[in-house]
């Protein structure tokens, strides 16, 4: 399970004194924790947890990569390179725990895997598409790319 192996890495990086990773990896143990808070609350907005853990830190590593990557793009129109440095290693960090994502020749073969088998013809198909790709490959793919990428594929 990817919570085992951020655990581990937490203990790892104590040992080795590595205080940049480690505070990296407790930022990303606080944003599963809150999720999971969320996930058991009865008016959550999150919905309830998914059935397979990994899919729920997958989720919460996806969102803090986003939020580093939005980050890093506004330091660096603000001139502050030094901050948008300190993101990407923390960037590099989370991205340590995610699966490896799918390549583009592989997002591009699943979108119109489930193009044919939905029958989707055009853009008013799209969320039916963007549903099924999420459920089948949510942990392995990018959404905002891939949701780029059936908007192509569509029109």
């Amino acid at each position: 399970m990817i919570r085992d192996d951020i655990k581990a890495a937490q203990i790892a990086a104590m040992k080795a004194g590595d205080k940049e990773s480690r505070n990296a990896i407790s930022l990303i143990q606080s944003a599963i924790k809150n999720r999971d808070i969320e996930a058991r609350a009865p008016q959550s907005r999150e919905g309830k947890a998914p059935d397979d853990d990994d899919v729920l830190v997958v989720e919460v590593l996806q969102k803090l990569v986003k939020q580093r990557r939005e980050s890093i793009d506004m330091y660096v129109r603000g001139g502050r390179q030094e901050l948008a440095d300190a993101e990407s290693r923390e960037v590099s960090v989370i991205e340590r725990f995610l699966p490896q994502q799918m390549s583009e020749v592989e997002t591009k073969t699943a979108i119109e895997a489930i193009k044919a088998e939905l029958g989707a013809t055009g853009m008013k198909d799209m969320g039916r598409v963007m549903a099924e790709l999420k459920a089948r490959h949510a942990s392995t793919l990018d959404m905002s790319k891939a949701s780029a990428a059936v908007k192509a594929a569509l029109a």
